[in-house]
């Protein structure tokens, strides 16, 4: 996992009880707002698409080695459960140990490549998704290096507002042809 020294933790990070999933309702429900928040912004800071619960429960996220504390991995799963009622993670798997994380969904990272086809006079033109992700002209761009699996999806929110057509998916020339 990458390096996270330059990830600024809010202060409830170093609250001990933070570490214990709460019984009480209403305390519980805004523990685990302020957990699903940490997670999305953790995982943003660190441009992290997918993840594996078991690798993230030893990360510093849940393991605050300054007061010796951690989440345990039934809060974790809580934690996630949330996310997922909140449509932040997608699980990958059927045991829900690895997931897609969504800081933005889908439509909204779709919504932002259409910006950017349109104002790059690419209404029209065929793109490879690599272009999109990892050319050069996309360097400086949101959704540079976002994840095949998620840019795939986000098109195909275009695709389904008739704004883009996917081409030749699962071949060596994957693309996308923006529409008006």
């Amino acid at each position: 996992m990458a390096n996270s020294t330059t990830f600024n933790f809010p202060w409830h990070y170093d609250f001990p009880p933070f570490y214990t999933i709460q019984p009480n309702t209403t305390t519980k429900e805004k523990q685990l707002e302020a957990w699903g928040r940490l997670v999305i912004d953790f995982c943003h800071h660190l441009s992290l698409y997918t993840v594996d619960l078991n690798e993230l429960s030893c990360s510093e996220l849940f393991c605050n080695q300054k007061l010796n504390r951690r989440l345990n991995l039934d809060g974790i799963k809580t934690v996630f459960e949330y996310l997922e009622q909140k449509e932040h993670i997608e699980w990958l798997d059927s045991k829900k140990t690895r997931c897609h994380v969504y800081w933005r969904t889908p439509s909204e990272w779709g919504d932002q490549i259409y910006e950017w086809a349109s104002q790059n006079g690419l209404i029209n033109s065929p793109c490879t998704l690599f272009e999109l992700t990892q050319g050069e002209d996309t360097v400086k761009e949101s959704f540079y290096g976002l994840s095949k699996d998620i840019l795939i999806k986000s098109l195909q929110t275009l695709e389904n507002k008739r704004k883009a057509v996917l081409m030749n998916i699962g071949t060596d020339s994957e693309g996308v042809k923006f529409l008006p």
